[in-house]
């Protein structure tokens, strides 16, 4: 994978952990441009950054299903094979760097209380790696990655039996990540009510499907009513990948300077809100090399984060997330 523009890495010493990162092969034919990122790609990215990037956490990207066995079960397929990685990292042999320390997952919580043996077996495969569950839930009318909107996504969230798997997890001490449209942010502060004690991680800041004013305006009383639900933390990023075609194999060539400059006005609020200490900053790579190199990424964070304290910079770039994904810092 080509880094794109190079830059030096802004305050290089400062441990990172990057909580949304994913691993695929793409193999050519498909709509997606063939791309791989997987364990010695990933590595090579990070160490040859410039950043200190200590733990990563792997989040669900419908990578490696089972081809065969019963439906609910084909996710499985995704931990065992992010459990390779993890297991690989954690051997030393490649250095101090962990890779999928933590993974996220994927289950159909529609399923109810019947997704408890479907987690179990993700507990079973990953052991203390396993931390939580991703599934699908963002839907946006337009479409997304030049396919039409899954209209069975819309309402997803208030669904009976979505909201009974959600309390599983929150039973089992497993967290939520939820990707969703900023047009469906209501629907996550229902959720969160509905389950106080589940940790819920909204990704990519609440995706804005489109930049325009009347958009900005909606997405940002979301996320400030979404706020006051003390279960929900935030992901800080996703905003580099692009929604109206498929992920592409190239690196974006922004500088961290633009690309701070795009993305504050959606960042800004977002910490206003939450304070630092319920909100990261994600890579969410490769989806967002569209937009820059990884070592740009982080340097956009690192401009963006320059007012706030030594602790609250801390805490957007690695103490929530230890937190939340129980990693040992």
């Amino acid at each position: 994978m080509s880094e794109g523009a190079d830059e030096p890495a802004i305050d290089p010493d400062r441990p990172i952990i990057d909580p949304h990162l994913h691993h695929w092969d793409i193999l050519p034919g498909g709509a997606i441009e063939e791309q791989r990122f997987l364990f010695p790609e990933t590595l090579d990215l990070l160490n040859g950054c410039g950043h200190r990037i200590t733990h990563t956490v792997f989040v669900q990207c419908n990578s490696m299903y089972r081809a065969k066995g019963p439906e609910e079960l084909k996710p499985l397929g995704e931990t065992e094979f992010v459990t390779g990685i993890s297991a690989m990292s954690a051997s030393g042999h490649y250095g101090s760097l962990r890779l999928a320390h933590r993974i996220v997952g994927a289950a159909d919580l529609r399923l109810g209380a019947a997704v408890r043996p479907v987690i179990e077996r993700h507990v079973e495969i990953a052991g203390e790696r396993f931390r939580g569950i991703r599934t699908d839930t963002m839907y946006n009318p337009a479409g997304m990655f030049g396919f039409p909107g899954d209209h069975r996504l819309r309402g997803i969230m208030g669904d009976p039996g979505f909201r009974e798997g959600a309390r599983v997890l929150a039973e089992m001490d497993l967290s939520l990540d939820v990707w969703c449209a900023h047009s469906q942010l209501a629907d996550l502060s229902d959720l969160a009510d509905f389950v106080p004690g589940l940790t819920i991680v909204l990704d990519h800041v609440g995706t804005p499907t489109d930049r325009s004013a009347d958009t900005r305006r909606d997405r940002l009383g979301g996320i400030r009513e979404l706020s006051r639900r003390d279960n929900v933390r935030i992901k800080l990023g996703g905003l580099g990948m692009r929604l109206d075609r498929p992920p592409g194999a190239l690196v974006g060539r922004a500088s961290s300077a633009d690309l701070a400059a795009a993305w504050a006005p959606y960042i800004d609020p977002c910490i206003e809100a939450f304070g630092a200490y319920r909100a990261m900053f994600e890579s969410n790579f490769p989806p967002d090399q569209a937009a820059g190199s990884y070592g740009a990424t982080w340097n956009a964070f690192k401009r963006i984060a320059a007012g706030y304290s030594e602790a609250e910079q801390d805490r957007l770039f690695r103490g929530t997330a230890a937190d939340v994904y129980r990693i040992a810092i």
